[in-house]
């Protein structure tokens, strides 16, 4: 029983610390929220069998949940923002030169995304990126 209410404090302590803010990156979560999950499950397998079922599965429903906060962190995708993008940048994404025309800039960013759409085999990040430049380098 000491075991359980240390873990759920470390638990605690890792979940409130954050308070709106990340205390781990999302790698780093999903790792430890696997190791986590492991123990957890482990803990309610040796539990189980020394007969403590309602410990087990608590165990068992903590496990589940640290592996689901693992997969809803690795769904989660990096969108870069247009702002942040510079002219350099934006231009070598779409490979156009600094002098490129507005026809140009939309060609080759057509020409891209038919590519890294990911209707079409690419990814969601690409597709987002691609987006980022030809708006970057459309609006000035």
């Amino acid at each position: 029983m000491l075991y359980l209410a240390l873990g759920a404090a470390i638990l605690w302590l890792l979940v409130g610390l954050g308070r709106g803010r990340m205390v781990f990156k999302r790698r780093e979560w999903r790792l430890l929220s696997g190791g986590f999950a492991i123990a957890a499950f482990a803990a309610a397998a040796y539990v189980g069998l020394r007969g403590a079922w309602e410990i087990a599965i608590v165990l068992l429903v903590l496990g589940l949940w640290l592996v689901t906060t693992a997969r809803i962190n690795a769904k989660r995708i990096f969108v870069p923002r247009p702002s942040r993008m510079s002219l350099d940048e934006a231009r070598s994404v779409l490979g156009v030169g600094p002098d490129a025309t507005t026809e140009e800039i939309q060609a080759a960013y057509n020409r891209l995304i038919r590519v890294a759409h990911p209707d079409k085999g690419g990814t969601t990040g690409l597709a987002a990126q691609l987006n980022a430049a030809r708006d970057r380098l459309l609006k000035g």
